[in-house]
């Protein structure tokens, strides 16, 4: 009995030893001291520059209500340059990476296969030299407050991996700040956000993608590629970025309440989509229909620019874009199948619908078009030529007036429509285009780069918690 008490009480004091909160101020202390953590151990680096010759190696687990955190003393304190970064091995979980500022070699921060439940947040990344931000292949993993800027090499800002044919699962991605990606010249490989590849395209990844700022990234002409099925990208705001949200390969995608300002718009491939309650302003163009090169259902290659069928765009409103909805133009294109465009609004610009390729089986429904030069390939009974009565709000966002002749004249029969762009509920009698006209809780809009990124206005701790 004497001597299991005894075994009790030494197990609580290591315990204990190991969750006391740990304060180093060299590399070599950070890395023993993560090879000795476990839940509840907090691991802070002092403040300064410090430079690594090679990866900190963690497979540490925390738990649920006691993660390992790791942390800088101050948000962006504390600088880690050098050859190598934090490095997430199998199997490590419940590991929380907070407030550094990287500078080290890039490909060098990431998770990989086996890992689980971790999270990088608060930290400023600005690499050096090709590769990739921060490459995340397991699955669980948070990703949020973070600021990566200033990316002039080739190589992905954020890449989403995975094992085998499956892409990372349930993945938490936002109110991340990704700002300034210069042109690589047109080279592939330069995606600011790049979800998965062609080989993961056609696994489900139930994630979720949102509250998230992209300024001024170009790095080539697919900003985000989504290379996956069942990825949520909501309420995320694209500014004078010279280069196309893409859902390039995957299936079944929900694309709603984003806000595109000075950019070439969202291009579709792929099947079962629904694109809806978006808003797109002064954009060349806005949507954009694939025109496929391949039929994955027929047994295409995955690299292929798989045929779009059955894609919902319903629901957004265009406002003053050189170019509106597209079917882009291939030679010896498959074109698309059973699209349907229903009550969207959209005023100015050149045609409201142009299409470069064969559409076939297309539903076309309660369109509200005004201020174009012409309709374009639609047919008369696809839409109505009224003005919307649209008024600019304080954020130069054209939104419903109570004169609109859009409201409460939305049609009913798509049930995924169940919000506008501010993440209000659209309720029995919705409103055509991207805003309901209605008062209630805003749980989105146009983000500014004070609202996300590692700095955050009312998120940003200056000495971090957990």
């Amino acid at each position: 009995m004497i001597k299991y008490i005894i075994t009790v009480l030494l197990f609580h004091i290591a315990t204990a030893l190991i969750a006391a909160p740990v304060s180093v101020a060299s590399i070599k202390d950070l890395q023993n001291a993560v090879r000795h953590a476990g839940p509840g151990t907090i691991i802070t680096l002092r403040n300064g520059i410090y430079t690594t010759d090679e990866d900190i190696v963690l497979g540490c687990s925390g738990s649920k209500n006691q993660p390992v955190v790791i942390r800088a003393e101050t948000v962006g304190g504390a600088v880690i340059g050098g050859k190598g970064g934090f490095k997430l091995v199998s199997p490590a979980s419940y590991v929380v990476i907070r407030g550094f500022h990287f500078t080290h070699r890039a490909s060098h921060a990431r998770c990989e296969a086996g890992t689980r439940f971790c999270r990088w947040t608060h930290n400023i990344f600005e690499l050096q030299g090709k590769g990739e931000y921060l490459t995340i292949a397991g699955n669980g993993h948070e990703i949020d407050y973070n600021t990566f800027r200033n990316k002039n090499s080739m190589g992905r800002i954020l890449a989403i991996r995975g094992e085998g044919k499956q892409i990372a699962e349930r993945l938490h991605i936002h109110h991340n700040y990704f700002f300034n990606f210069r042109d690589q010249g047109g080279a592939n490989g330069a995606e600011t956000l790049q979800f998965g590849l062609s080989g993961f395209s056609l696994s489900t990844s139930n994630s979720v993608v949102e509250h998230n700022l992209f300024e001024k990234c170009a790095g080539e002409n697919e900003l985000i590629s989504v290379k996956a099925s069942g990825v949520i990208l909501r309420y995320n705001t694209i500014r004078d970025c010279r280069a196309q949200f893409t859902l390039r390969h995957g299936n079944k995608c929900l694309v709603y309440g984003n806000y595109f300002f000075k950019t070439p718009g969202l291009r579709i491939y792929g099947d079962d989509h629904s694109i809806f309650s978006n808003y797109f302003a002064y954009c060349r163009p806005a949507i954009t229909i694939g025109n496929g090169d391949g039929e994955v259902a027929d047994g295409a290659k995955l690299t292929s620019h798989d045929r779009p069928d059955r894609i919902l765009i319903a629901f957004n409103s265009l406002v003053n874009n050189d170019g509106n909805i597209t079917l882009q133009a291939r030679k010896n294109g498959l074109g698309a199948t059973d699209i349907t465009v229903a009550d969207n609004i959209v005023e100015g610009g050149p045609e409201a619908v142009s299409l470069l390729g064969v559409l076939k089986r297309p539903v076309w429904k309660n369109n509200l078009f005004y201020g174009v030069k012409q309709p374009g390939d639609i047919p008369f009974s696809g839409y109505r030529v009224k003005d919307p009565r649209l008024a600019k709000d304080a954020n130069g966002v054209y939104r419903l007036s109570k004169q609109s002749p859009a409201i409460s004249h939305g049609d009913t029969e798509f049930p995924v429509v169940t919000v506008d762009m501010d993440g209000q509920p659209r309720g029995s009698m919705p409103d055509i285009g991207a805003d309901q006209y209605r008062k209630g809780k805003i749980i989105a809009q146009p983000l500014t780069s004070d609202e996300v990124g590692a700095f955050a206005k009312g998120n940003s701790q200056d000495s971090i918690g957990n």
